[in-house]
């Protein structure tokens, strides 16, 4: 069993954007075609009150292909760290040979699941407006996730200029700027208070927060807008149903009362997805903007993506000698 640390997880894919984007468009190719096996994700909830918040969630996966893998995500969020000082999610991976099913490697999941979410939304950013890449974006929601997302972003598009940063707390979201700068230095990144006027200003949004809720619609938007709906609870259901959406699994994703399957409550069935971003990839399906519905990308973090990275740092680690090897982690 080889035991990798975050520090080993960040020493692999410190400067690997591009490759990771690749490999999470190799990965949602490989979904596409049906080269996976992907069960549905299980949610741990609590009865407590304090507890309503806060999660738990099982991803197991296995990808095909010519480097198949196979394993477990275990993520917990539990959103009140925040104000504690501490990161709201943590979570571990677990890969499985796929000769004897034995565990191979037990590693520290958060960095690779706040990267394979990042890469999936630049890589749809990418994607969905080749036509026209804009030049700046919107982050809402000032935390680990919308940093790593402006991290690759401004790989993915080069010509990324402005990041305006939003937070319904004002310190955070100065603070969060000075980060910006270090991840992003090409990219000028500014605080704003007025959520509407900047929505109105940028055609890129990324939303990435922590509401259990819908809490706005995109009336403020642009008509040329691409949505990036990362934290799936954000837009209301009348939101969604007015969109053209593109998601990652249409069966994952309108589920757990994200606002696709508010949505699909609302409408009795799922019409309103367009394609996912792996038919995109595949050029089998093309996203056609409409006048006055913004393009949302609503990817629920498929567990595939996980075993994919996770599969890419063990290989890494094994190559430059990291982490710690526990021999009898089975006997011992």
């Amino acid at each position: 069993m080889l035991i990798l640390r975050r520090a080993d997880v960040t020493d692999v894919l410190s400067g690997r954007e591009t490759e990771i984007i690749d490999l999470v468009a190799e990965t949602y190719r490989l979904h596409d075609e049906g080269q996976t096996s992907l069960p549905h994700s299980t949610f741990l909830r609590f009865p407590e009150e304090r507890h309503s918040r806060d999660r738990i969630i099982g991803l197991p996966a296995y990808r095909g292909g010519d480097q198949p893998v196979a394993g477990m995500k275990w993520i917990a969020s539990f959103p009140g760290n925040v104000a504690a000082g501490i990161e709201r999610a943590s979570a571990a991976i677990v890969l499985n040979s796929l000769d004897t099913g034995r565990p191979v490697a037990f590693a520290e999941g958060a960095e690779i699941s706040a990267k394979r979410t990042a890469a999936s939304a630049a890589l749809a950013a990418r994607e969905l407006t080749r036509e026209d890449p804009p030049a700046s974006v919107v982050l809402i929601g000032c935390g680990v996730i919308n940093l790593e997302i402006l991290r690759f972003l401004a790989v993915a598009l080069p010509g990324l200029r402005e990041a305006a940063l939003y937070d319904t707390d004002p310190a955070r979201a100065a603070a969060f700027a000075k980060q910006c700068a270090v991840v992003a230095p090409g990219v000028k990144a500014y605080p704003v208070g007025d959520l509407d006027a900047a929505l109105g200003e940028h055609r890129l949004v990324s939303l990435a927060t922590t509401a259990a809720a819908p809490h706005m619609d995109l009336s403020a938007c642009g008509p040329d807008t691409t949505v990036l709906h990362i934290s799936l609870r954000d837009l209301t259901a009348e939101t969604i149903l007015g969109a053209v959406n593109v998601v990652d699994d249409a069966d994952h994703v309108c589920r757990e009362r994200t606002s696709l399957d508010l949505a699909q409550q609302v409408s009795g069935n799922r019409d309103f997805v367009t394609t996912s971003i792996g038919a995109v990839l595949r050029g089998t399906a093309r996203v056609v903007r409409e006048a006055g519905r913004p393009v949302v990308y609503s990817p629920f973090g498929l567990g595939v993506l996980d075993m994919a990275l996770a599969e890419f740092v063990r290989q890494g680690a094994e190559r430059d000698g990291l982490g710690v090897r526990v021999d009898d982690f089975l006997t011992g």
